[in-house]
C-alpha cells in the first residue's frame, strides 16, 4: 500500500523532497535493486505529465524538479505518484495531490 501525502511545489522554483522508507521495526529498507519512477497530472486521465527525477538511495527516495520543469507548470491541484521497480515487479509507494503555487518573481 502507498504512503498518502501531499506536495507544495512553487512555480519556477527548484522542487526536492525526500521520502524514507522504513520496515516494520523503522529501519531503513535496503532500495539497492529498486529504481523509480514519478509522475505529476492534472487529472488522473490526463495525457499531458511532468515527470520527476527520482533517486533511489540508502533507504530513501528523492523526488526532484527543476526550476525550468516547474516554470512551466500552470498554477493548481494535481496528482502525483511514485513507482519502484526490482526484478520486473513495480510496486508503488508513494501517491497524493501536489499543489503548485504560482510565482511572482520574473
Amino acid at each position: 500500500m502507498a504512503i498518502k501525502t501531499n506536495l507544495v511545489i512553487d512555480q519556477g522554483s527548484d522542487f526536492s523532497v525526500s521520502i524514507n522508507i522504513q520496515d516494520a521495526n523503522s529501519a531503513p529498507v535496503s532500495l539497492d535493486a529498486f529504481t523509480g519512477a514519478a509522475q505529476m497530472r492534472k487529472y488522473y486521465t490526463s495525457s499531458r505529465s511532468y515527470p520527476f527525477q527520482v533517486l533511489v538511495a540508502n533507504g530513501s527516495v528523492t523526488l526532484t524538479m527543476n526550476s525550468a520543469v516547474t516554470n512551466t507548470i500552470t498554477p493548481g491541484r494535481y496528482v502525483f505518484d511514485c513507482e519502484l521497480t526490482a526484478n520486473g515487479v513495480i510496486s508503488r509507494i508513494v501517491e497524493g495531490i501536489s499543489t503548485v503555487t504560482p510565482g511572482v518573481t520574473r
